[in-house]
């Protein structure tokens, strides 16, 4: 049995259900299988992980930082790795580090190093998030409004040479400020179109999934409400079958009763999938740091501006997976797949599932959803 890896636990999560007496097989990286314990053969070695749940390995599709350094302070692909390393230890094992509004000058060195990093093979890096400049100033949330500007013809062609050079690249934009044409533009290169930062109307919002866009950025937070006359982004997101919406589920950005009244009426098969909007504190013990020169407070789980403006979210995705069921009701396996297989489907890629073929990175939970383990392409973390 050289090269295979047994793995066996209280019970295994693959993405979608539940195996009880099972064991997963990793050989190569690669998820081999999920079989029952009486059909490992007797001289297999295996590695028991005890009364614990198995779970594929986070995604996270929307970090802003981690680690202490904010995407656009970055400088190098060392950088980059030092923002994914710090989601790693807390179980996220693939994400897309976000840029929120700035410049064009950073957003160009941005994109060159996450290109970089991919291809340097930096571990939990599948691609990038842009989270503006190409926003309603209106809905701007914490994004500085002086930077927020339409599309030139040079950051459509910039975009369009990224998204031939990374796995995944997901740019945020308003629809009432980024043209129908210009959607279909980048949805026809594979850019993940999403839709945030917004006041558009449902009709504008129609329009610009039709042309392509087919995700929305953190669900309710800075976007139209719904409303009965207008419903707005909010209603779009939730009627529109072909949008998916992120969703940050810490108690302080979306209070729980929206989350229930969100999940029953959702029209698939978009779905509703849980991003953690992190910023730089993520990993690290600071009460407070900066954000385009604005001070940012950490206090009782909430990052604010001076004004109480909302910065982002100070929480992991096992921990919104844990309020999820405790305090919203969730059921664990939806829970599990919003933060692995549904992120993992936005993006396409091979990741959020133990099936055959897909990459080996796991995470092993005890029953309060605290980290036990994680592990990449069948590798505990530090090895």
């Amino acid at each position: 049995m050289t090269g295979l890896s047994a793995y066996t636990c209280s019970r295994i999560f693959d993405g979608d259900n539940f195996h009880k007496d099972a064991a997963l097989l990793v050989e190569g990286g690669r998820v081999k299988a999920i079989v029952p314990l009486g059909a490992l053969p007797a001289d297999q070695v295996r590695t028991d992980l005890g009364n614990s749940t198995l779970v594929p390995g986070f995604v996270d599709l929307q970090v802003n930082g981690g680690g202490g350094l904010m995407l656009g302070d970055v400088d190098c692909v060392e950088d980059i790795a030092r923002i994914c390393h710090a989601h790693l230890q807390l179980g996220t094992t693939s994400l897309t580090p976000t840029l929120i509004t700035d410049s064009p000058e950073v957003t160009r060195r941005v994109l060159k190093l996450g290109i970089e990093a991919w291809a340097e093979g930096v571990r939990g890096f599948h691609g990038l998030h842009l989270e503006g400049p190409h926003l309603y100033a209106g809905r701007k949330g914490a994004h500085d409004a002086s930077l927020i500007r339409p599309i030139e013809d040079e950051d459509m062609d910039l975009y369009l040479y990224a998204a031939s050079q990374l796995p995944s690249l997901m740019i945020t934009v308003a629809p009432e400020t980024v043209s129908p044409e210009q959607i279909s533009r980048l949805a026809g290169a594979g850019i993940h179109v999403s839709l945030g930062h917004s006041g558009a109307s449902y009709k504008e919002c129609s329009t610009a999934a039709e042309a392509g866009a087919a995700c929305v950025t953190h669900l309710f937070n800075a976007m139209s409400p719904l409303q009965h006359r207008e419903p707005g982004l909010v209603g779009a997101a939730l009627d529109l079958g072909s949008l998916s919406a992120g969703l940050i589920a810490d108690g302080v950005h979306v209070d729980p009763a929206a989350i229930r009244i969100a999940l029953e009426a959702k029209s698939g098969p978009g779905r509703i999938f849980l991003v953690t909007d992190a910023m730089s504190q993520t990993g690290t013990d600071v009460t407070s740091f900066h954000l385009g020169g604005r001070e940012i407070f950490r206090q009782d789980g909430r990052l604010t501006l001076s004004d109480g403006t909302l910065a982002g979210a100070d929480i992991d995705l096992p921990t919104s997976v844990a309020y999820l069921v405790e305090s919203v009701g969730v059921d664990i396996e939806t829970a599990l797949s919003m933060a692995t297989s549904f992120p993992a489907d936005i993006v396409g890629r091979p990741l959020g599932r133990l099936k055959v073929g897909c990459q080996a990175d796991f995470v092993c939970l005890d029953d309060d959803f605290k980290i036990v383990g994680v592990w990449l392409s069948g590798h505990a973390l530090g090895e």
